[in-house]
């Protein structure tokens, strides 16, 4: 072997173990710590916190009957009767208006837990959120729009979200003051 070919082997070698190495764990989709925290096909990187307050179009889904009971990220427990909502990116205390874009109806959530975890989906609704805006367990989802009013920041304060009326804000106060217990923090 040259000395010229043995200097090309110990770059690609080094390539190759530099390209592995920078995946990290992303790289190992089969592990037991990814599939046992995540349902099979979530994405294994955790997404930024959108605290931008700008409205997203998508698609919603709701909870099934199996969750109901059971403890959301924010601690609580998933009420199905009640505006609870998922949301793998808006900060967990986010009060939001979701407009089924079909329908033109819309109801305040607020943000207590994470998911959906399905590619295509932004927000997972109360069963009867969905129903108040015309998601039917037929249906199962629908092209909604995702409308922060108020985002709770890292600081302790809050952003106005961009869709954010006199009238949004006034009711996002009474739902906070009715939840107080409930969220750890705006």
């Amino acid at each position: 072997m040259t000395a010229n070919s043995h200097s090309q082997t110990i770059a690609i070698t080094l390539g190759v173990a530099l390209f592995f190495a920078a995946c990290g764990f992303d790289c190992r989709a089969d592990t037991a710590e990814t599939s046992a925290s995540m349902p099979i096909g979530a994405p294994l990187s955790k997404p930024r916190p959108d605290r931008t307050g700008k409205e997203r179009i998508g698609k919603a889904s709701f909870y099934a009957k199996s969750f109901s009971g059971k403890k959301m990220a924010d601690g609580n427990i998933m009420d199905p009767h009640d505006n609870n909502a998922a949301s793998r990116t808006l900060p967990l205390g986010t009060i939001a208006k979701v407009t089924n874009l079909e329908t033109g109806k819309s109801a305040l959530v607020t943000i207590q837990d994470r998911g959906p975890y399905v590619h295509g989906r932004i927000v997972d609704l109360s069963p009867a959120t969905a129903q108040n805006i015309g998601i039917t367990r037929a249906q199962g989802i629908a092209k909604v729009a995702v409308a922060p009013i108020v985002v709770p920041l890292p600081d302790g304060g809050v952003k106005l979200g961009s869709a954010a009326t006199s009238e949004d804000v006034r009711i996002a106060s009474l739902i906070k003051k009715d939840k107080t217990s409930r969220i750890s923090r705006w």
